[in-house]
């Protein structure tokens, strides 16, 4: 007998970032190669790529990709951009680190960007993370967890971390305990309050243009968690892309690999299955209410 294929749910992070990113995902997301993708609510090509996204209702998981780093916060929020724009991510990492950013100076964002998905949507999101993983860091947690449970939201929430040793084994590990060590206590404080995390989670990447992104991408499948979630960045470069991120030249890469017959056969000869939320989901909801 075979062994069970093993859950996997792999995100495509960015939705409505540009048109060509979201192009990108609705193409891997139809052909059945990514099986989550998290949406960027606040960002001005979202409103116009939401429709066809949510067609994909129950074909994929459709997710919150909370953004404090990038674009205008869709309201107003004087601590975090007095002028109008979101900080970089280095201010933003400060002022949590240093203990000097409180619930209130972004619960209100959190609280519009959740809003902006259900309007576009229709329902709560499937899935929340955060761009950059900002939704881990002290002071944004803790006003995500709060804003979640006050909504009686029973989704899952994406934690960055893994164990020491997947971690080394797979590509940029160093940015990946980084990572973890910003998350500490993350899926603590979601099960104390009674949400469901992923357990294991990997696809780091260093970005660049080149070759050799498919063999360590399939590298970010080694030593997976019981409950694994891998991102991925994939899209189609154009000028809203340019203007916001600089993450551009691998996204094509990502894209043409993703929907190539390699990646296919990769997914079959490691017995990988994609699935829309950690399996072991609903069991840690249940668990967390009855503790």
């Amino acid at each position: 007998m075979l062994p069970e294929r093993h859950p996997v749910v792999l995100c495509a992070d960015d939705y409505g970032l540009s048109p060509g990113v979201s192009r990108g995902i609705l193409h891997l997301a139809r052909m059945g190669r990514i099986s989550a993708t998290g949406s960027m609510t606040n960002i001005a090509a979202f409103p116009d790529a939401a429709p066809a996204l949510r067609e994909l209702h129950g074909a994929v998981a459709l997710g919150l990709h909370l953004t404090l780093t990038t674009g205008a916060p869709l309201g107003n929020l004087p601590r975090l951009a007095p002028d109008g724009r979101l900080p970089p991510l280095g201010r933003l990492m400060r002022l949590a680190l240093s203990g000097g950013l409180r619930p209130q100076d972004v619960r209100p964002e959190i609280e519009r960007q959740l809003d902006a998905f259900v309007g576009a949507m229709g329902r709560l999101p499937d899935f929340v993370d955060g761009h950059q993983h900002v939704h881990v860091l002290p002071g944004v947690r803790g006003a995500l967890l709060a804003a979640l449970s006050d909504r009686g939201w029973r989704g899952w929430l994406r934690d960055p971390g893994d164990r020491l040793s997947a971690i080394r084994v797979r590509p940029q590990a160093g940015k990946a305990l980084v990572v973890a060590g910003l998350g500490l206590g993350f899926r603590v404080a979601a099960r104390r309050a009674g949400l469901a995390t992923n357990r294991g989670f990997s696809g780091f990447s260093d970005f660049s243009e080149g070759e050799g992104f498919a063999e360590a991408f399939e590298r970010s499948f080694r030593a997976l968690g019981p409950a694994p979630v891998v991102m991925c960045h994939p899209g189609e470069i154009d000028d809203g892309l340019r203007a916001l991120d600089p993450v551009v030249a691998s996204r094509p890469l990502e894209l043409a690999y993703l929907g190539s017959d390699r990646f296919a056969e990769f997914l079959k000869r490691e017995r990988v299955r994609l699935v829309p939320r950690p399996e072991n989901a609903q069991a840690q909801m249940r668990s967390a209410r009855q503790s």
